[in-house]
């Protein structure tokens, strides 16, 4: 396929000679400019090759509170640059944080940004941060995006020092194959750095800003892929080095030092993993001439990935574990209170103890103990001769049994309650929907009907494909559960399921806003979610994060994929 960019359309030509990942902009950001949510990049001693000015266009006079289309509530300006500003907004529809980008609807890169905009939202890779609405009205242009409240930028991660090389791996092979599969569509980043690229608390990676970022500024590329190819590359550096491949710092890390051209990664730092070093170098533009001299450069992300998958998967490390303490044996000894102490070297006379019971009062206890033994077991077999002297003359087809209401030992159990389920909806948190219309099957009494996933290639975690998959659950009235009984299609290592309160069939909240009731994980075709605490509620979502590895049937081909059967929930 040709090499082409979508990123920006009718916008000026890269001129400059520099590499796109050695250049960024210089912005004036706001005082929440360290927002981790940043969309723009406050780069350091870069250049600004390749950016159209936007002429005598200004920013539009915004500011906190002011709503776009009666719905995005403006809340902090992340930056302001080149007549465009990016902000963190309130969808006041669906209650959740977003972001937006504003600019004037003359502005010369509004049309741009407009088709950059459609042009990533038509994508839905959950691995990109998600474009939610690019809109024109008012003389206004705005593009809205999601916005990951438990997400952590690159540039923060980094500022603490270099990755584990099991963390880098995965960063690594994460985003090239999320933008290999943006090129396959045609999209290209080109402004791909430690500020769009987000590390989520469940360990996913995600780029922000695919085509838009770009757009924004008016960036283009002759070679898209081999610069995207680049950018990886010297984010593999970074994570690896903590220091920029490039003579200027930039996103506060330190350049390497200025007349020694660009080192291997493990030439930096002792103890980088060797692999990864070359895989930098074989990523970063420099003619092949830096790279493995056994292994050519990588061009486009598509030969990134192909490299990752020939290199030995690199393992997470294994937790530490610290040893107890060694027994520390005490010089405490029983009896020894009142005692004088005895000296080292000193013989200690042992008194011999008087045989047991041996005196008068011991042999009068031991009468009154056997007297005690022989009139328990006398009275113990008149009564069991009355017990069986009744039993015999008792008719067993009119014995009754009576029970003292008083007796709290005769309590029986509080019995199990099982809730109607009124109604489900499948809730989706990223990307597109499973079997929506299936979702009434998991409740209808029939084990052979159910809803399923889709087919997953890579397990049994779903992420990065999706951070999981789940349906809501309306109970009717708010009830206290305490477990959950799901039947499932596929067995196999591992389902991971769990359970959470939740305010609607359509929440309005996001799993880390959510009170978790339970979690469980099962190999076989039934799961048993017990609450771990006591919740009260009329909407139960059930989660799924893990999937097994099952074979091709009628339905799918082999791949990481569940089906749900049966659904309980108890009280």
């Amino acid at each position: 396929m040709a090499e082409r960019s979508t990123a920006a359309v009718d916008v000026a030509d890269n001129s400059g000679d520099e590499p796109l990942t050695a250049q960024a902009d210089q912005s004036t950001a706001d005082g929440v400019a360290k927002n981790r949510e940043r969309d723009t990049d406050s780069d350091e001693a870069q250049g600004s090759g390749g950016a159209e000015r936007p002429g005598k266009t200004s920013a539009p006079e915004l500011h906190s509170g002011h709503k776009l289309a009666r719905r995005y509530r403006l809340e902090d300006c992340v930056t302001r640059l080149d007549g465009f500003s990016s902000w963190r907004a309130v969808d006041e529809k669906l209650r959740r944080a977003v972001g937006v980008h504003v600019l004037p609807a003359d502005h010369t890169r509004a049309r741009s940004v407009l088709a950059a905009a459609r042009s990533s939202a038509l994508l839905g890779d959950p691995r990109f941060v998600q474009v939610l609405d690019a809109v024109e009205e008012n003389d206004l242009v705005y593009v809205v995006h999601e916005w990951l409240p438990d997400a952590t930028e690159l540039t923060t991660l980094l500022a603490s020092g270099p990755l584990e090389p099991h963390d880098a791996y995965q960063m690594v092979s994460q985003i090239a194959s999320a933008m290999a599969a943006a090129h396959r569509e045609g999209l290209a980043h080109l402004r791909l750095n430690p500020n769009a690229v987000l590390r989520t608390s469940t360990g996913q990676w995600r780029i922000r800003g695919l085509a838009v970022n770009a757009a924004l500024r008016g960036v283009s590329s002759d070679t898209p892929q081999r610069t995207d190819t680049e950018a990886i590359g010297a984010l593999l550096y970074a994570a690896l080095t903590q220091r920029w491949p490039y003579e200027n710092d930039a996103y506060g890390l330190s350049g390497l030092p200025k007349a020694v051209g660009l080192i291997a990664p493990d030439q930096v730092r002792a103890g980088i993993h060797r692999g990864l070093s070359e895989l930098a170098m074989r990523a970063l533009v420099n003619d092949g001439a830096t790279a493995s001299r056994h292994e050519s450069a990588c061009a486009t992300p598509e030969d990134l990935v192909k490299a990752i998958g020939e290199m030995p998967r690199i393992r997470p490390p294994e937790p530490a574990f610290t040893a107890p303490p060694e027994y520390q044996r005490t010089t405490y000894q029983q009896g020894s209170y009142g005692r004088p102490s005895v000296h080292p070297g000193a013989t200690q006379t042992v008194r011999t103890p008087p045989p047991p019971l041996q005196s008068r009062t011991g042999k009068a206890l031991k009468w009154a103990v056997s007297a005690l033994l022989i009139a328990a077991l006398g009275l113990g077999s008149w009564q069991l001769a009355d017990a069986l002297m009744d039993q015999g003359n008792s008719d067993d087809t009119n014995q009754t049994q009576t029970t003292d209401g008083d007796d709290n030992n005769s309590a029986a159990p509080k019995p199990v309650q099982q809730f109607k389920i009124t109604g489900s909806q499948e809730y989706v948190a990223s990307g597109s929907a499973q079997a929506p219309e299936d979702v009434g099957n998991t409740y209808d009494g029939d084990s052979s009907t159910f809803w399923r996933t889709k087919k997953y290639d890579e397990g049994p975690i779903l992420a990065p494909y999706k951070p999981g998959v789940g349906i809501v659950y309306d109970l009717g009235s708010a009830q206290e559960i305490s477990a959950a009984s799901i039947g499932l299609r596929y067995s196999g290592a591992h389902t991971t399921a769990k359970l959470y309160a939740t305010d609607s069939l359509s929440p309005s909240t996001l799993i880390s806003g959510m009170k978790e009731i339970g979690t469980a994980d099962t190999s076989g075709v039934s799961l048993t979610v017990k609450a771990s605490k006591t919740v009260k509620t009329q909407y139960v979502l059930l989660w799924i994060t893990a999937v097994p590895y099952a074979p091709t049937d009628g339905y799918s081909g082999a791949g990481y994929k569940q089906a749900i059967t049966d659904v309980k929930f108890t009280g």
